[in-house]
């Protein structure tokens, strides 16, 4: 390796963390500012709360550009403002982690003492979305104040990458910029060869999105692809794993299909569908996942309508080995 240019290189990553983080605190006292704009209106009794969803659909319908402005973020904006306007020395903190920890750290912890040491932890320990989760599952607020104890030292050890911290999805809505994927990442090589394949089937699928997200309640998650099937009028999840089958990947894609139903389905569609695809080193599993509203006849309709499970299974099969031989 060239270690004349080492330097270069560290200039130009510590200018793109600087950008980053200047770009996600502005966006976190835009988010503020709206939170706290609604928050009085409300109460002063000038808006309704049916106002909020007045507001996402017109945003939607007039700037369709502008993205992260869901009824339910707009709702978390209002909460955070409220959550926090009484603690003014917090304030400068909660811009200098993502949206995303944000979310999780004052909708999951009660008191306000745990929330700052979870913002402080964060922004000190530059915590992953899924160490934060992690660590509050763990309840490691109540065993460090029970035991009175300082930080392990395992937790001094994690990454200091500041720029996988704010690789927040929000960031890259709020600048109207695709989210990166990295190439070397198989789950999305295979996903995206996948989707290609999905749509070489036939006009029925039209595509809507790769790692759509999924607002419920303060919780954001991702189906893999989600298309539109012209024939059944109805939404189409698809969930790729890769590891073995297990009964609870059916139990996250059927919460899928609830949540789909609920805040994206339009009234004059068909409840969704999910289509589950699990690959490991010994087989291929299909497995459809269908309402439990469905009357039989419209049952056997989606199931001769969709792609055949076996097709499926031979194509994972031939993903997986030209994965295989690029390696």
């Amino acid at each position: 390796m060239n270690n004349r240019f080492t330097d270069i290189i560290q200039l130009i990553k510590h200018s793109r963390t600087n950008a980053i983080r200047a770009v996600n605190a502005e966006m976190i006292n835009l988010y503020w500012n709206i939170g706290e704009y609604i928050s009085k209106k409300i109460e002063q009794a000038e808006w309704g709360d049916s106002v909020v969803s007045e507001l996402a659909k017109h945003i939607q319908k007039n700037e369709p550009e502008i993205k992260g402005f869901s009824d339910k973020n707009i709702w978390r904006m209002k909460q955070f403002f409220e959550t926090y306007r009484d603690f003014p020395k917090l304030s400068p903190v909660v811009r200098e982690i993502s949206w995303t920890h944000n979310m999780l750290i004052f909708s999951r912890c009660k008191t306000i003492e745990e929330k700052e040491f979870y913002l402080k932890i964060v922004k000190q320990e530059n915590y992953s979305k899924r160490e934060l989760d992690r660590q509050i599952s763990a309840s490691l607020f109540e065993r460090t104040i029970i035991g009175n104890s300082k930080l392990s030292a395992v937790l001094r050890e994690s990454s200091h990458n500041l720029t996988n911290t704010f690789k927040d999805s929000y960031v890259f809505e709020f600048l109207n910029l695709p989210e990166p994927h990295s190439e070397n990442d198989l789950q999305s090589g295979l996903v995206r060869q996948m989707k290609n394949f999905i749509l070489e089937l036939g006009k029925d699928f039209l595509f809507i999105g790769e790692e759509y997200k999924l607002q419920v309640g303060n919780s954001d998650f991702y189906i893999d692809l989600l298309f539109y099937h012209r024939g059944l009028q109805c939404l189409v999840a698809f969930e790729l794993k890769t590891d073995k089958f297990k009964p609870d990947h059916l139990g996250q894609l059927n919460f899928y299909l609830e949540a789909l139903d609920r805040d994206v389905k339009k009234p004059n569609e068909n409840p969704s569908i999910g289509v589950l695809l699990c690959k490991d080193k010994d087989s291929e599993v299909v497995e459809y996942a269908l309402s439990r509203s469905l009357s039989p006849t419209m049952v056997s309709e989606y199931k001769t309508q969709l792609p055949d499970k076996k097709l499926l299974q031979q194509k994972l099969h031939e993903l997986f080995d030209n994965e295989a031989d690029e390696k």
